[in-house]
C-alpha cells in the first residue's frame, strides 16, 4: 500500500485559505456588538465585500456572532471565523454589493 502525501498536503493547504477575494487595507475604528450585546471597538485593518480582519481587545472565539456597524452599509451581521492574539477574521452573512462596498471603502479611507 502506498500513499501520496504531497497531494494530501496540497489539498489541505488550499482548503485552509478559502478566501477568494483580495482585501483592501484600511485603518478604521468601528463599533460591534457581540453575543453578549455589549458594544466593542474594532480596529478594522483590512476588508472585502465578504468580510474583514480586525484587532480587538475583547477575547472573541471562533463561531461568535457579531453585528458590525459600518459606514454606508449600516449593521452587518457576521460570524467570527478565527480569533488569534487579539485579531479576528470575520465573514459577513451577506456580501456587500460592489457599489456600496466602494462607497464604504472611500469613507473608511477618508476617515483613516
Amino acid at each position: 500500500m502506498s500513499f501520496q502525501f504531497s497531494s494530501i498536503v496540497r489539498a489541505t493547504a488550499a482548503d485552509s485559505d478559502r478566501r477568494n477575494t483580495d482585501r483592501d487595507e484600511v485603518h478604521f475604528r468601528a463599533r460591534a456588538f457581540g453575543p453578549d450585546a455589549q458594544p466593542r471597538t474594532l480596529l478594522i485593518v483590512n476588508i472585502s465585500p465578504h468580510g474583514l480582519m480586525a484587532r480587538c481587545e475583547h477575547p472573541f472565539a471562533e463561531g461568535d456572532r457579531l453585528r458590525v456597524m459600518l459606514p454606508v452599509v449600516g449593521v452587518a451581521p457576521a460570524e467570527i471565523r478565527w480569533a488569534l492574539g487579539g485579531r479576528i477574521g470575520v465573514s459577513f452573512d451577506s456580501a456587500v454589493d460592489l457599489a456600496s462596498y466602494y462607497e464604504l471603502l472611500a469613507q473608511m479611507l477618508k476617515a483613516g
